[in-house]
């Protein structure tokens, strides 16, 4: 469970990494958004290494299910646009897809 902590807090970090670009790139804001964003992301980077995995690229790949949820969420709460029922059918098969790929490996060793 611990990972999945981890992945969460992660995702919102390169989540809002990258909104801070957008923001500055795409909406026209102070190029003073890239500095908190660059910020951000450095601390997805560490977070990300705090995961028990073997393999980073397994960590990796399950990382993606979770970063897909966290992304619906901050569509919702931070852009406050209301995600669709296909979004989260999407994400229930992300959250699927990243469990089996993190705990695969326990159970092909049983």
């Amino acid at each position: 469970m611990l990972n999945y902590l981890w992945f969460f807090l992660a995702a919102v970090f390169e989540i809002a990494g990258c909104y801070g670009f957008w923001m500055w790139l795409r909406q026209g804001k102070s190029a003073l958004w890239v500095i908190p964003a660059l910020v951000s992301l450095s601390l997805f980077a560490l977070l990300l290494t705090r995961v028990e995995a073997a393999y980073a690229g397994r960590a990796y790949a399950a990382y993606g299910g979770i970063y897909i949820i966290t992304s619906v969420v901050w569509l919702s709460v931070i852009e406050r646009v209301r995600p669709l029922t296909s979004d989260w059918i999407g994400v229930a098969f992300c959250v699927v897809g990243a469990t089996l790929i993190l705990l695969g490996p326990r159970w092909a060793a049983s």
